[in-house]
């Protein structure tokens, strides 16, 4: 948690980038040098950089980077070039792009590159030494481009010739120097996460082919946000300045013929697309990474790739949520390796040549990817969950490189939320808490934060937030997150650092109490999910009341304060006074006449905040919590129960529902239920989506939490502490005749399987060294067990 010198990270290397250019928008920059040494020196790459780099070693593609890290710090990823290496003479090469605007993605922070290969203690080329990376300005990639979207940066656009990247692989292609100059020393910090997998995945059938023209739209042109919003506070090109406006240029594109053939694909096929024909690959599931392939040009060729996550009337509807889905690329006659510089999400591509002709082959996606998310394993009777486990896991590693991101396409944001929800899959899946580490890191290492009211976190990071937009709730799933971080972690160091941020963010809450110790007119965007309910947020809104009650009890058991917990039950008293009609707890109230008026507003999320955050319990509103459990859930919407109670939705109410359900012992229901929210969309997408239909994101974090859940209700791996070192295992009454599954724990491992047959459970067991394991049977059978001797064995009832 603490701020490293240089020296620690960079033996010799410095800060560089071509004088006068830090600032300038979409530029890329390649740095190339040549190191000599013998295969098995253990040559390694250390590398920072701003905005983002990927690097190469005699034309192999090592990496792209850099892990993320908080205003004014630089995180350090360290690369193992030995395998890549030759005998001899090596050319390492890394292209960086600058892209210098404000994103929910990346910073706007100045370029720059400090980079230096090292041959175990000695440094063989390095950043700012006189005979070290040499560097040129590279301009094929088209600077003044639209953004990506309005939460991501510039989108991809290209002109090239036949060997635009000699440079990477050949140290006798020309290259055009530029001079470098030192810029402002960096703070830096380790990487902190695991290195990501670029595993090369292939399309795995054609889905469609056919013809286009080129024609003016017949409807406006698409003008999002993102393309009318650029000024003085929204970083970018404006309109009028742009070399082309490509979603302008894909809305005259109109297809004039398509087949639908879904035709298997392999890898060593090959597809040839004349003037105006275009392919749609299908690559099975969603992936995220980096677009590549081969094409091969006869004549000048204008080709375009757009993409998405799923099909719109058999096509790909590259403006599906807001993003300019696309790539563009002007060829010359000549043989090119394409892969993008960004990394994107999809299951299907369609490459057009809009004009000229092309051949593709070896057409891929290089995932970007979290490494450890494959280590856990689940298997039961019953297939719908095993597919929506594995939708979970392809939700987490896409969405969990280097932080906790919403999705890994529009935004690849840090948001708050979502990290609750996957902070519990990355423990279930990996075992460690290491990103998740590393995302309280950044919140926690800041001065402040631009833009934002004093105390306030932000709702996303890293990020920039110059139009002043938080979402005040939102910071309190952080501080709820951090009790969970501190069971998962032991890191009571982290924990103690944070301690004067929890505070400051508390004080700037006192400002809005009523009289009534409720938050009253919250400023800026108050959220709850993706519902009816967002428009019942003021002035007092109940819901946001009862996570600031379930946020303040977290505080103070966090650091000892009963002054907190006791304001934590007087607000959930308060609410219950004033937000149950009865029936239902009511959403919100408004101020009249300086009296405070509820409204009739009622929604389902509403409920399930109460019950979730301790506000209600099935005890103290036991014909609430019947209403619930029988009149609610993925029914719902055919048997149109309480049409005045407003719908929840995936984000996050309907996770929220299943979390209840399991709480309270209803684990039979959960299961049943997941099945019914989810298994229609793992077998679109194989992952997960953000909402309960396929109009946003398809691959959403905080949706990787089943896989947490079924480890939990299912396997029956119900509890682990790895600090104190003790395991509860719950065995539920669940219409599942096996199930079985591994959960990565530390440098080992917890195995567990099932079985139920002939009027038993019969169950194996093993858990590191030194483990005190608890068993519950909730099964209502006879339950017969082996486990490994390692571990110290007791009942419920002998605890």
């Amino acid at each position: 948690m603490t701020r490293t010198a240089n020296r620690e990270h960079f033996r010799s290397a410095r800060p560089i980038w071509p004088k006068d250019r830090e600032r300038d928008k979409n530029i890329t920059a390649g740095f190339r040098g040549l190191v000599t040494t013998h295969r098995d020196a253990g040559l390694t790459l250390h590398i920072a950089a701003s905005t983002l780099y990927r690097c190469y070693m005699n034309g192999k593609f090592i990496g792209h980077g850099p892990a993320r890290g908080p205003h004014g710090h630089y995180r350090v990823d360290v690369w193992d070039l030995s395998e890549y290496a030759n005998e001899g003479d090596n050319l390492v090469a890394i292209e960086v792009a600058g892209y210098n605007i404000n994103s929910y993605y990346v910073l706007d922070q100045p370029s720059f590159l400090q980079a230096e290969v090292r041959a175990g203690e000695e440094t063989l080329l390095a950043t700012g030494a006189e005979d070290g990376f040499e560097a040129i300005l590279l301009k094929e990639r088209v600077q003044k481009v639209q953004r990506f979207s309005f939460q991501r940066t510039f989108v991809e656009a290209y002109s090239l010739q036949s060997g635009y990247d000699r440079w990477r692989f050949d140290e006798s292609a020309p290259f055009n120097r530029i001079a470098c100059v030192d810029t402002a020393a960096k703070t830096l910090i380790p990487r902190g996460v695991p290195l990501a997998e670029f595993t090369e995945r292939y399309p795995l059938a054609v889905y469609a082919r056919g013809e286009v023209i080129r024609r003016k739209s017949q409807g406006a042109y698409w003008r999002d946000r993102s393309l009318t919003g650029v000024g003085p506070q929204y970083g970018g090109y404006e309109m009028n300045d742009l070399a082309f406006i490509l979603s302008d240029e894909l809305a005259d594109l109109q297809i004039r013929s398509q087949r639908v053939v879904q035709q298997p694909h392999t890898q060593e096929d090959s597809l040839l697309l004349a003037t105006r024909e275009f392919e749609i690959l299908d690559m099975g599931i969603n992936r995220t990474g980096f677009i590549g392939g081969t094409v091969r040009c006869s004549c000048k060729t204008l080709l375009y790739v757009t993409f998405d996550e799923v099909l719109r009337e058999d096509d790909v509807d590259h403006l599906r949520f807001g993003c300019v889905n696309a790539l563009r690329y002007e060829l010359e006659p000549g043989t090119y390796r394409l892969e993008s510089f960004e990394p994107y999400t999809l299951r299907y591509m369609k490459w057009i040549a809009a004009e000229g002709e092309c051949d593709l082959s070896g057409i891929y996606v290089r995932e970007y990817a979290n490494a450890e998310a494959g280590k856990a394993r689940f298997q039961s009777g019953d297939e719908r969950l095993n597919a929506i486990f594995e939708a979970g896991r392809e939700t987490f590693r896409q969405n969990a490189v280097d932080l906790f991101m919403d999705c890994p396409s529009r935004e690849r944001a840090g948001w708050l939320c979502d990290s609750f929800f996957m902070g519990r899959a990355a423990f279930s899946l990996t075992g460690q808490t290491k990103v998740e580490q590393a995302f309280f890191e950044n919140y926690l290492l800041p001065d402040h934060f631009p833009h934002l009211p004093d105390g306030m976190l932000p709702m996303c990071y890293p990020a920039d937030h110059n139009d002043g937009v938080f979402i005040p709730n939102w910071s309190l799933w952080f501080v709820i997150e951090l009790e969970e971080y501190l069971e998962r972690s032991g890191d009571r160091q982290l924990i103690e650092a944070m301690q004067p941020r929890i505070m400051e963010l508390f004080d700037y809450f006192e400002r809005f109490k009523n009289e009534d110790g409720l938050l009253e007119s919250l400023e800026s965007w108050v959220f709850l999910e993706w519902s009816k309910a967002n428009e019942f947020v003021q002035d007092v809104n109940y819901p946001s009341n009862m996570l600031y009650a379930a946020a303040l009890a977290a505080a103070g058991r966090l650091y000892r304060l009963p002054r907190l917990l006791q304001e934590a039950e007087t607000v959930h008293e308060t609410i219950r006074g004033q937000s149950y009609d009865g029936s239902f707890f009511i959403d919100n109230a408004v101020r009249q006449d300086d009296q405070l008026v509820l409204t009739r507003n009622r929604s389902e999320i509403c409920q399930y905040y109460a019950f979730y955050f301790g506000t209600a319990n099935p005890g103290s509103h036991p014909e609430l919590w019947n209403t619930l459990l029988t009149r609610f859930g993925p029914s719902r919407k055919r048997i149109n129960d309480y049409p005045d109670v407003h719908e929840a939705n995936a984000f996050i109410g309907n996770y929220l529902r299943l979390e209840l359900l399991a709480r309270y012992g209803y684990a039979r229901q959960a299961v049943d239920e997941s099945a019914d929210y989810l298994l229609y969309m793992a077998e679109r997408t194989g992952t997960l989506w953000e909402n309960d239909g396929d109009y946003a994101s398809c691959n959403h974090g905080f949706a990787s939490h089943v896989v947490h859940s079924l480890i939990r209700d299912v396997l029956g791996i119900y509890q682990i502490d790895p600090i104190a070192q003790t395991l509860t295992l719950r065995f539920c009454d669940l219409e599942i005749s096996f199930c079985k599954g591994v959960l990565p724990l530390g440098d080992g491992a917890v195995r567990l399987e099932w079985t139920k047959a002939n009027g038993r459970v019969e169950y194996r067991f093993d858990a590191p060294p030194g483990y005190k394991v608890k068993v519950e049977n909730l099964t209502g059978l006879p339950l017969y067990g082996k486990m490994d001797e390692s571990a110290i064995f007791y009942t419920s009832e002998e605890e």
